[in-house]
């Protein structure tokens, strides 16, 4: 039987452990609703995941299911086990307070998931300067073929739909329901997450 579902109220964050071997479901309960994951090794918080190493890895961007996500030391984090969606993104860094003044310069200023994440894991010791691009469940960013110029669309993602990845380490994790309106269709909505 699976555990039951935790939800992360919209525009928030949390951060918790996540033993090695346990699977981490990722649930848009409603659809069209990004959410920003961090991991860290549980033992040594220089040990982050990578954007970089997992992209260089994978040779793709389209990360999905039979993916890892590799830390800065080249070592699996997490293996993407099941996904219902096959569309996310690890280009873009966590939205923050900056981002809504250089995006949404007429919205009210919003701390984002950097802002959510730092208090999330403040208590596991890992501090602003230690949170590295996201893994962006959900995030929908289509790149030009001929300019290179990203975008940044509403989610594919329908109600019930989800991501699940297994811990090949002990790890701290750091999750949102995104803050950012582009990144949501506008809407902001919760996020879901469930532990077995």
């Amino acid at each position: 039987m699976s555990a039951p579902a935790v939800v992360i109220p919209e525009r928030s964050g949390t951060a918790f452990a996540l033993p090695r071997g346990a699977t981490l479901t990722v649930i848009d309960p409603r659809g069209e609703q990004v959410a920003d994951l961090l991991a860290f090794n549980a033992d040594d918080l220089d040990e982050v995941i990578s954007s970089g190493r997992t992209l260089d890895y994978a040779e793709t961007i389209r990360l999905t299911t039979g993916h890892k996500l590799y830390s800065n030391r080249s070592r699996v984090m997490l293996e993407i086990i099941a996904d219902t969606v096959g569309i996310h993104d690890f280009l873009l860094t966590p939205c923050s307070t900056d981002t809504f003044l250089h995006f949404y310069p007429t919205l009210p200023v919003h701390r984002g998931c950097f802002g959510n994440l730092a208090e999330a894991l403040a208590p596991y010791g890992v501090t602003p300067d230690r949170i590295p691009i996201a893994f962006n469940c959900f995030m929908n960013v289509p790149i030009d073929s001929e300019t290179g110029k990203l975008k940044v669309l509403p989610p594919v993602s329908k109600a019930g739909d989800h991501v699940v990845f297994r811990a090949d380490m002990d790890l701290i994790i750091g999750l949102t329901a995104c803050s950012a309106p582009d990144s949501n269709g506008g809407t902001f909505k919760p996020i879901e997450y469930r532990i077995d």
